[in-house]
């Protein structure tokens, strides 16, 4: 059965083509692959987040308090209705990672989210993930704002499974067409050979991790898939609003207006 509650820290690290492979060619002498990967070399990822009509959720998380929260359904690969996808609600409270999920069909995961009522109880769900969910829908009206979908090649460090590290590249998003169903196409949101390389670990990581990250030069940074998404899209089409606007006093007015 899939770990259907998470408690982690995550540090993230952006690289390019060399350096992945530098530093996957290293791990592997201590870590090895997820068995989604042991018959090819990536898996595919789409997630679909659901926001209040303002933003509110990614904003908040954006403000970076010491508490936010995020909804999202995700699935491996492009889903049929009937398939199966995991709702999540993922959380993080003082830099530390909880994430809840329960298996759903891909029609009860919309229905729940759209209608906030729960699917009739059954053998493969949560019970305690479904009412945290119920809460939480019950708080905001959601909609479904952005799909974004990637390539991720995943490994587990050996004799120690609460260590996982993750590569995630062509990180893909769109705000239209906005279904699980409907394929995983999108816009690129990073750069052409660029890796989003996640490491996963419920207490402090290994020593021997640590002096590898050292010598190989690797910094964590903050980069939130979605959270990028955002200020690339639509802070950024208000960003050009309001530069045009500047320079053109009539549209300023009847923006104003």
């Amino acid at each position: 059965m899939a770990i259907e509650v998470f408690n982690r820290y995550e540090n993230k690290y952006l690289m390019d083509t060399k350096a992945f492979y530098n530093i996957y060619n290293r791990l592997m002498d201590n870590m090895e692959l997820d068995a989604y990967n042991k018959k090819d070399k990536f898996y595919s990822i789409s997630n679909l987040y659901y926001d209040t009509e303002h933003h509110s959720l990614i904003r908040t998380s954006l403000s970076k308090p010491k508490y936010r929260e995020k909804l999202r359904i995700r699935a491996y690969g492009v889903p049929e209705e009937d398939a199966k996808v995991y709702l999540e609600l993922k959380k993080k409270v003082f830099g530390l990672v909880n994430k809840r999920r329960t298996a759903l069909k891909l029609s009860e995961a919309y229905d729940f989210v759209r209608t906030g009522q729960a699917p009739a109880f059954r053998e493969g769900m949560n019970r305690q993930v479904i009412n945290e969910l119920d809460y939480f829908l019950s708080r905001y009206e959601l909609q479904p704002m952005v799909y974004l979908a990637y390539d991720r090649i995943a490994m587990f460090c050996k004799g120690n499974r609460d260590l996982r590290i993750t590569f995630d590249t062509n990180i893909r998003s769109r705000r239209h067409d906005l279904r699980l169903e409907a394929g995983d196409y999108g816009e690129q949101l990073m750069e052409k050979g660029q890796w989003l390389m996640e490491v996963k670990a419920e207490k402090t990581i290994p020593v021997w991790l640590s002096k590898l990250l050292s010598e190989l030069q690797m910094y964590r940074t903050s980069f939130s898939k979605y959270g990028n998404e955002y200020k690339r899209t639509i802070r950024g089409a208000i960003a050009d609003t309001r530069t045009f606007s500047q320079n053109n006093p009539m549209e300023r007015e009847l923006i104003l207006i």
